[in-house]
């Protein structure tokens, strides 16, 4: 590993340039000094010595390296693939977990705060430039050849947040003289999916994203839509399954703004709401609810007119327990989704009747790593995660995204010579 690092300094010293003056994106740099810089490598931290160099009409302005700019450093410290290796290690791991992992591998030894800085660095980078990005890496999605249907999906997940205000939602709860129950200081992260399926209605592929809290997840919604769009033009034939459970802001979506297909709500979010009906009527674990369940479950699973018999029988439970409250809102709950729970049609046709893609990225994207014990999150640092995150869990996506980011750390540098340095107070007299 000493070896290597040897090696590595030399090669980066190669690129180094020690002229009296460069010229990068135009602009005319002299230089200001030589000195010694430490860098994270993949074999260990290596010394080096480099040239600076600055811009004298911008006195605030920081000084260049044209090394860093020639080799694409990543944040002034890290070479490419050193970040690439970090920013990968530390989408799946805390900081202080990803700083013991790279002591006991032995190659480079970043610190937690390093690590902790460098996705928040990568995605504000990758944020201002984010719709090139992705047009860039849609237009690049390879869809399998042997897929016939894309399906859409979203929802989200509560997530703890630095700016929830939990101590305000909690006492104005006490001011109100009400107990307080569920995750205050929580909101919700939204999570989308696109799948693409064979005839038999089996996942072949997906890409998972996901978006820090915003109002009516907007920014998740237009990612869906272009990625939505770019695939229905690549392969028009593709049949567009809209899956969701039933939130009315999701089917809002997927319903007005997304071409026209195929909308199926989730059997799994129907069948638990098939289940609190039939609990409220029975008994929450009886024998005897849990046996009605399951008829009607079937029924609404295997039978063409599944939906209807369901609905008719929660009408008649309906009517002999006028006081049940639960059952009218189940009751509705099925009138009013009757056309996306066809799930016999669905599946006869090779279309995929649940949304467990999408509810698996709310637990492996956000849950798995936002959610530990003591975590707090501001949308910079959480955004910069779920970023990382969602490329590791969609194909090839985070070496693709990875080039695009790191091609921006990379500069044309082009010598000037006889450059002649003038006196700080200009010509002198008599020369």
């Amino acid at each position: 590993m000493e070896y290597e690092r040897e090696l590595i300094a030399e090669e980066m010293a190669r690129a180094d340039v020690d002229a009296g003056a460069i010229v990068v994106d135009g602009v005319t740099h002299r230089r200001v000094l030589r000195c010694e810089e430490t860098y994270f490598t993949a074999a260990g931290p290596v010394h080096v010595e480099r040239t600076l160099y600055k811009d004298r009409t911008d006195e605030a302005g920081r000084a260049i390296s044209p090394m860093d700019l020639r080799l694409g450093v990543v944040e002034g410290r890290w070479t490419p693939l050193a970040a690439q290796q970090a920013a990968w290690v530390v989408a799946q791991m805390t900081p202080y977990l990803a700083e013991e992992l790279f002591r006991r591998i032995g190659n480079m030894t970043p610190s937690k705060s390093s690590l902790d800085r460098l996705p928040k660095e990568l995605s504000a980078r990758w944020e201002e430039e984010r719709l090139h990005f992705e047009k860039a890496l849609r237009d690049a999605d390879v869809i399998p050849q042997h897929a016939t249907t894309v399906a859409v999906s979203l929802d989200g997940v509560l997530a703890p947040m630095k700016d929830g205000g939990a101590q305000q939602k909690r006492q104005q709860t006490a001011d109100e003289g009400r107990l307080t129950r569920g995750p205050a200081g929580y909101r919700e992260v939204g999570c989308g999916t696109l799948s693409f399926c064979d005839a038999e209605g089996e996942m072949i592929s997906a890409v998972r994203i996901a978006r820090m809290p915003e109002p009516h997840k907007v920014t998740l919604k237009s990612t869906l839509l272009a990625d939505v769009t770019a695939a229905l033009a690549e392969r028009p034939e593709l049949r567009l399954v809209k899956l969701a459970d039933g939130a009315n802001d999701n089917w809002k979506f997927l319903s007005l703004m997304l071409p026209g297909g195929i909308e199926i709500l989730d059997f799994f979010h129907a069948a638990e709401h098939l289940s609190d009906a039939v609990a409220s009527v029975y008994g929450d674990g009886t024998v005897e609810a849990r046996r009605r369940f399951e008829d009607l479950r079937f029924v609404l699973r295997e039978d063409p007119d599944g939906v209807e018999k369901v609905i008719r029988s929660l009408n008649y439970l309906r009517k002999a327990h006028p006081l049940n409250k639960t059952v009218p809102k189940e009751l509705a709950y099925f009138r009013n989704n009757r056309h996306r729970m066809r799930y016999q049609q669905f599946a006869a046709e090779g279309l995929p009747i649940g949304s467990g893609v999408v509810e698996a990225a709310c637990k492996t994207l956000v849950t798995q790593r936002m959610k530990q014990s003591g975590m707090r999150w501001e949308e910079k640092g959480g955004q910069a995660i779920l970023t990382l995150r969602g490329w590791t869990q969609s194909g090839d996506r985070f070496d693709r995204a990875w080039a695009l980011l790191a091609a921006t750390y990379q500069a044309e540098v082009v010598t000037l010579h006889n450059v002649v340095p003038f006196p700080p107070g200009g010509r002198q007299k008599g020369r």
